[in-house]
């Protein structure tokens, strides 16, 4: 997208002409934060965790007459890969006979590639541009008539085609995908971590709920990834732990993160809550969001907002 000293990847694709034609789908003055909480018990893949600490209670003072006092929190855990998550430049890559290749010709062997960040790898470069775009929100559960199932075979209802994609665009009214845009799945997958109920949930039952979570995901099969990669949308997204199918078409783990990150710089976010786009059945939206500016961080956390 900006030859070879490029860091952002596709978002460079980003034009005022886009930003101000993404600005008129807010017809209804309504804002959805389509983030989820960060806590501790939420689910999260492998041994990634989230724990967080208030030292002291209160950490610091009295200061002054009035006694101010105040609070501050210790968090211990892979910033950038847990629960709503931004997956950056540096976060995939493939081993190849030259090093382990990443976005753009970077490899983790390069001198400024550190334990200690990532140096052009970093999500700090996307951060710099950040993203305003149509948002086009894909609703596979309508189509499906339900939550999607965990795939079971390389044909199977919880992995979604270009078909899938062009039915929904047609069942949902809305333009067809275009360059720039930013396009989210929704599984109902990501409703096993409910949004708004999972503290009313028991031990027993958010454990059951995480194996369930993280037992394998429907989403995107790499045919799909490879259409969207063709029309040049800037970011892609849904309400699960990868986005893409989990196992997917093909006998490659992951192939749409490959296909997309670190061949086509099209980055990610995952475990996202749709729950207000859904009732309102808003598929179009302006979206808006950044990444933090992490130096050298491999993603973000964050809460992304749809107006409409």
């Amino acid at each position: 997208m900006g030859g070879a000293d490029d860091k952002a990847g596709a978002v460079n694709r980003t034009m005022p002409a886009m930003v101000l034609k993404a600005a008129k789908l807010v017809k209804h003055g309504k804002v959805a934060t389509l983030g989820k909480v960060y806590q501790q018990d939420a689910p999260a893949f492998g041994s990634r965790g989230w724990r967080m600490t208030i030292p002291g209670l209160p950490t610091g003072g009295p200061f002054g007459t009035q006694e101010l006092i105040y609070n501050d929190e210790f968090l211990s855990t892979e910033i950038g890969q847990i629960g709503t998550q931004f997956d950056g430049p540096a976060h995939i890559g493939v081993i190849t006979s030259k090093g382990d290749y990443f976005y753009n010709g970077r490899y983790l062997q390069d001198e400024d590639v550190t334990t200690y960040g990532t140096g052009p790898l970093g999500v700090e470069h996307v951060a710099k541009i950040g993203f305003v775009c149509r948002g086009v929100l894909l609703d596979a559960v309508a189509l499906r008539g339900g939550q999607l199932p965990i795939p079971k075979a390389k044909q199977d209802p919880g992995i979604i085609t270009v078909a899938d994609i062009e039915a929904m665009i047609k069942n949902q009214g809305i333009d067809p995908i275009g360059e720039g845009d930013c396009v989210f799945l929704y599984t109902g997958h990501g409703d096993i971590w409910h949004p708004t109920e999972w503290d009313t949930f028991d031990a027993a039952e958010k454990q059951k709920r995480i194996a369930a979570f993280n037992a394998g995901t429907p989403g995107f099969g790499i045919s799909a990834c490879e259409y969207l990669a063709s029309r040049k949308i800037i970011l892609w997204g849904g309400d699960t732990w990868p986005t893409e199918a989990v196992p997917g078409e093909g006998d490659q783990p992951f192939e749409c993160h490959i296909k997309m990150m670190t061949r086509s710089g099209i980055w990610n976010l995952e475990n996202m809550d749709f729950s207000q786009l859904v009732a309102d059945k808003a598929y179009e939206f302006l979206f808006a969001w950044s990444p933090l500016k992490i130096k050298g961080g491999t993603g973000s956390p964050g809460n992304p907002i749809a107006m409409y």
